[in-house]
């Protein structure tokens, strides 16, 4: 199964319709949330089943999760703010283990990353439209297979060729940007 990972779109989908004609064979979208209804054009717009999860900007506190079946294992879709995922991924791995999951899906960070403990992956596939990493976006592919778990982590500039030079963090920006002193 090969899979599209994506989320924290907040209702900007441009940059999804650019590299979507650049994917081939997708089985599954799977939208790990802030922005539910965007899953759900999005499913409607290419003609492929979409699984999604609201965030935390979708007014969903409860923790809102679905299990994706694959030959590999169930993943769990999660958008990651009720486990805490900016600051620990423990929360998490235990909620997928807790509902016999083999890997995870979330958002919420806007950073991508793919890591694996405990036997269990994790991948957040960052943003498209609002990056927290200084990127120009990014997405997940993950291909499973029964004994397999695949997954890779795309830049918009790889794919479209935009070549964006990566912003420069500095202690400045940081104060203003992360600061609740201001």
């Amino acid at each position: 199964m090969k899979i599209l990972v994506i989320g924290d779109t907040h209702g900007k989908l441009d940059k999804v319709r650019d590299i979507f004609p650049k994917l081939r064979n997708i089985d599954l979208i799977a939208h790990t949330g802030d922005h539910f209804s965007d899953g759900e054009a999005l499913g409607r717009e290419f003609n492929i089943p979409v699984i999604a999860v609201k965030g935390n900007c979708d007014g969903g506190s409860s923790g809102d999760f679905e299990i994706i079946d694959t030959e590999y294992g169930n993943i769990l879709l999660t958008h990651g703010h009720m486990e805490h995922v900016s600051y620990q991924l423990t929360s998490l791995m235990y909620k997928a283990m807790e509902n016999n999951c083999k890997g995870a899906f979330f958002g919420h960070t806007h950073c991508a990353l793919i890591d694996e403990c405990n036997g269990i992956h994790f991948v957040n596939p960052g943003s498209l439209t609002r990056p927290r990493d200084g990127s120009d976006g990014s997405y997940a592919i993950v291909r499973t297979s029964e004994d397999s778990f695949e997954a890779s982590v795309v830049y918009y500039s790889t794919i479209m060729g935009t070549g964006r030079k990566k912003t420069e963090a500095g202690y400045l920006r940081n104060l203003l940007n992360y600061s609740d002193r201001f």
